[in-house]
């Protein structure tokens, strides 16, 4: 008599009793792990091929898998495909249609491999698009930038430390500081994915397996750069996920300083920039509002995925080896992480190339704050006056700037020349933010015949 698996699982075998109805609904993972069917199907489909090319099924039964599969992804697509809880997984959920599809053939596929090295390459596949969608969307965001900073290469704009007012610098040239935060961003992303692109799938359960399998001809059907060296470990690791979690939390944590300096720029104290209206709302009750919704989302939404992040390093820290039932719960971070960073991400590209920049505003600003005080230190340097005594003979100019309420470009030549006889006529140009920015020309300086150069190296290291 043939034996019937308790509540008809897949995996019931040894079992006497169906599973608990509250049970079953808290361990199933298909209502989440459902968006990998692609990719479990493109894993399926190499493994059946591989089983063949080793003689484990017939040139038939793999075509009937084949056929089989492709058909589940075309219902998948289609919205027909019904998905079962009882059946756990986005796994077993395929799994079982094929059977029933095709019979013994179906029950053939899951020969030499566990749903712990399934898995595992199910989401290395994924994440490995995922990736790839980001760098996309990262560069986009860059080109962006550089469209922005060509433009407002000599654009001037108050250069800020402790949020108070330092030095001149130029528009074209802050945007340059955030796209080498972006480059570093995607060096890391590219970087991950190398990691990313090992195959797991052949490790099964833990262990390996007795059947000849021939894991790098799957690898190479796969994309995979290699099979994974040890099958344990195989199973075991989700540093690969981890490890993106990391990359998106720090390019999120770049976002929302971007985003606070656009909200601060774009508010009434500042009025440096407008940003254009479709990123923006109203308010329900003050008709004059125009509130930066995308760039404070951005810098919410930075704080859900340094949650993610973390949640899955505990998640990790107390797991012995191999696989444990713990890391299902590995997919729901990585999704909503992967779905924040690629919205956010669009966002900004969407929303940079756009900005409208308040020129005589941010001008006006740079000439304020006594910005150019440091510039005066360096003209009395260059004047063979010490740069601890220059500091001091500028600090107090400021001083009779602040008393007066006028900037240093505004006191006479007689007041600078009561404090320093070293001083002359030509001060005047290095008091002025033009002179201060012109005068710092030099590689990485804010120059604006630097800021042009830069732009120039920066599509190059693009590739445009």
């Amino acid at each position: 008599m043939k034996h019937k698996s308790a509540g008809g699982k897949l995996w019931g075998g040894r079992f006497t009793e169906s599973t608990d109805a509250f049970v079953e609904s808290f361990t199933a993972s298909v209502e989440f792990d459902q968006r990998l069917y692609r990719y479990d199907i493109q894993g399926s489909c190499a493994h059946a091929r591989m089983l063949c090319k080793v003689g484990v099924i017939s040139a038939a039964e793999r075509d009937a898998i084949l056929g089989g599969l492709d058909q589940i992804e075309q219902a998948i697509e289609r919205g027909e495909f019904e998905w079962s809880v009882s059946l756990e997984d986005v796994h077993m959920n395929i799994e079982a249609r094929l059977t029933a599809m095709i019979g013994d053939a179906g029950k053939k596929l899951h020969t030499g491999r566990s749903r712990n090295d399934q898995v595992a390459t199910d989401l290395r596949l994924y994440l490995r698009d995922q990736i790839d969608a980001a760098c996309r969307e990262l560069l986009r965001l860059q080109e962006g930038l550089l469209t922005v900073a060509e433009r407002e290469f000599d654009t001037l704009l108050p250069g800020f430390t402790h949020l108070q007012v330092a030095m001149p610098v130029t528009f074209g040239h802050h945007m340059l500081a955030w796209f080498e935060n972006l480059q570093r961003d995607r060096q890391r992303l590219l970087e991950c994915r190398a990691r990313v692109n090992v195959m797991p799938l052949g490790a099964a359960a833990l262990a390996g397996t007795s059947f000849p399998i021939d894991r790098h001809y799957t690898a190479e059907l796969l994309g995979f750069d290699r099979p994974a060296e040890n099958s344990l470990d195989a199973v075991s690791d989700r540093d690969f996920v981890i490890e993106f979690c990391a990359c998106a939390a720090l390019l999120l944590t770049h976002l929302s300083r971007f985003s606070e300096e656009l909200i601060l720029w774009a508010s009434t104290q500042f009025d440096f920039v407008d940003l254009p209206d479709r990123f923006c709302t109203g308010s329900s009750i003050m008709p004059q509002k125009k509130n930066p919704d995308v760039p404070e989302l951005v810098r919410g939404k930075s704080g859900r995925v340094i949650g993610n992040l973390v949640g899955l390093l505990t998640l990790m820290k107390g797991q012995p080896l191999a696989y444990n039932k713990d890391n299902q719960e590995d997919k729901e971070p990585l999704f909503d992480t992967v779905d924040t960073l690629l919205g956010c991400l669009r966002a900004f590209a969407d929303m940079i190339p756009a900005i409208r920049v308040k020129a005589d505003n941010m001008r006006l600003a740079a000439a304020t704050g006594y910005s150019t005080a440091t510039d005066l230190a360096d003209y009395l340097v260059r004047k063979g006056v010490p740069f601890r005594d220059a500091h001091e003979i500028v600090g107090a100019a400021v001083r009779l700037g602040i008393d007066s309420k006028r900037e240093l470009s505004e006191l006479s030549l007689t007041e600078l020349q009561a404090l320093s006889g070293n001083i002359e006529q030509d001060v005047f140009r290095v008091l002025t933010p033009e002179g201060s920015v012109s005068s710092r020309n030099h590689f990485g300086g804010t120059a604006p015949q630097q800021v042009e150069a830069a732009v120039e190296r920066a599509r190059k290291r693009l590739g445009n």
